[in-house]
């Protein structure tokens, strides 16, 4: 009986690995074993520990091996616990993303380094592989190594990975000068309301590339006799929307200004990575960007991107909520100046070390101390701006922070149309957020939160949000359904429970 088990376990690992178009010396570096011993697991002929097969589920992204139960991945979060200690700052998702669909570019061999191991990463590397991109996980599974065919074959796109994230709009920029046609998916990823791509459009129809979308893809044509003649001046100066004018100048035969460019830390990290491509990018960090297009590029690249501000932002709420006393570690500063003034309005104790560089030689990091501290509501709202203010995607970290504060905190997320509907699900954890409309929520503080059961969120950053309400939360709360969370978050959970918390990841059987 026990040998019939190992059999079946190793043929649902031989097939995952295969879905996933990896040899079984792929699995293996992945796993830092040997091939012989991935050979004796998938014919059965080895013992193998809960422990290897939630390895091997991590690697192949295979939610049925990871540990042997169908169904979505949940949280149970024993509250009311303080964080202590340090963590350090993961790499950023969204630089990452954006760089996976920069390699696009290049003919020759990219390393980037401490890739974010996310869903939204996975999904990217599905959809790469199925169009003949060859990607690895190197060095025990720090790294990546992506090395693209001499010919994409775009039409076996895997659609199904393709539709579960909106980056995949970011191949727009690349594809059109490798092919005169081609087909894309419509882009998914978070439930934040209705985000046409004409922003992109505008910037893209100055390359020829001409879209019709019908019947759940986008139909792309690309016409060759049209250049950019004049500045390109986006209608918003949106991140993706910048990335993708970056990525069609980056090959353009001649020079591109982009004006009204964001400026923000992934648009610096894809201007960092085109510049070891060999693209000369002049203006980086501010808001018109001169690219000197290269039109064949082919060398083999080494890339590290910096660390990812949202996530330091949400480690720093994190110790806030709870009333911790924390040091953040590797905390990119520049992005992340306009937060901690609100917060230092609002009453944060807090300290920082000097500046140093993130692995890219260009982005500054500190190492951020924060402490317990009596917080008061800011006298002035909290809203996004586009870089250098406050970040768009840490708007929701103060619902949660407000209502850790004294008095009334209007918060008003302008950009997406039901982000702020979803904060107001920390009502079902003792907080009192009145939604104003679709954009405005009020919160009242102090709290006092309680332990509940409910689901995650559809949005990604709503979603840690009442993570982080229940950690601090007395007793025990459950969080179901938290794919959106594994997103844009590298072993959160675990990573949290090393400074303190009491998280238990489980799936129904």
């Amino acid at each position: 009986m026990a040998d019939d088990y190992l059999v079946r376990i190793g043929k649902l690992i031989r097939d995952a690995r295969q879905h996933r178009g990896w040899t079984q010396t792929q699995l293996a570096e992945a796993l830092s074993t040997s091939q012989s011993a991935v050979n004796r697991i998938e014919r059965g002929n080895q013992n193998i520990s809960l422990e290897m097969i939630a390895r091997i589920g991590e690697a192949l992204d295979s939610e049925i091996v990871s540990l042997g139960y169908a169904g979505p991945m949940h949280l149970r979060v024993v509250g009311g616990r303080r964080l202590s200690g340090s963590i350090d700052v993961k790499t950023s998702k969204n630089a990452c993303v954006a760089l996976l669909c920069a390699t696009l570019l290049n003919k020759g061999r990219t390393v980037l380094r401490r890739v974010a191991r996310i869903e939204e990463v996975y999904r990217l590397l599905e959809v790469l592989g199925s169009i003949g991109v060859r990607t690895r996980w190197i060095n025990g599974g720090v790294d990546l190594e992506i090395v693209p065919p001499a010919e994409l074959d775009m039409a076996a796109i895997d659609e199904t990975a393709a539709r579960r994230t909106r980056s995949i709009i970011m191949f727009l920029g690349p594809l059109l000068h490798r092919m005169d046609g081609f087909k894309l998916p419509y882009a998914g990823g978070c439930d934040l309301g209705t985000r046409t791509i004409e922003p992109h459009m505008i910037a893209l129809r100055r390359f020829g590339l001409d879209i019709a979308a019908t019947e759940g893809m986008y139909h792309a044509r690309v016409d060759r006799t049209v250049t950019p003649g004049r500045p390109i001046v986006l209608t918003e100066r949106g991140d993706t929307v910048t990335e993708n004018a970056l990525l069609a100048a980056a090959r353009h035969d001649g020079t591109t200004v982009i004006r009204n460019a964001s400026s923000n830390y992934m648009v610096q990290d894809l201007c960092f990575f085109l510049e070891a491509l060999g693209v000369r990018v002049e203006g980086i960090g501010t808001t018109t960007l001169t690219v000197h297009g290269v039109p064949n590029i082919d060398v083999d690249v080494d890339y590290s991107p910096s660390e990812d501000p949202v996530e330091a932002m949400s480690l720093l709420a994190a110790a806030v909520v709870t009333e911790s006393e924390l040091t953040v570690r590797r905390v990119p500063i520049e992005f992340l100046e306009i937060e901690l003034a609100v917060l230092e309005e609002m009453g944060l104790d807090h300290d920082r070390t000097a500046e140093y560089y993130a692995d890219n030689g260009r982005t500054r990091l500190v190492d951020l101390t924060v402490r317990p501290s009596k917080l008061e509501a800011p006298i002035d709202k909290i809203h996004p701006m586009p870089f250098p203010g406050l970040n768009i995607d840490n708007v929701p970290f103060f619902a949660a922070i407000a209502a850790s504060a004294q008095g009334q905190t209007l918060i008003h997320d302008w950009v997406y149309d039901n982000r702020a509907i979803y904060l107001t699900d920390l009502n079902r954890l003792g907080g009192r957020l009145q939604l104003l409309d679709p954009h405005r929520v009020l919160v009242e503080g102090p709290t006092r939160w309680r332990a509940a059961e409910m689901m995650c969120p559809p949005a990604l950053r709503p979603a840690v949000v009442v993570l982080l309400a229940m950690m601090a939360a007395e007793g025990t709360s459950v969080l179901r359904n938290v794919y959106v969370i594994n997103r844009g978050y590298e072993d959160l959970a675990e990573r949290l429970n090393s400074v303190g918390a009491q998280i238990e990841i489980f799936r129904d059987i």
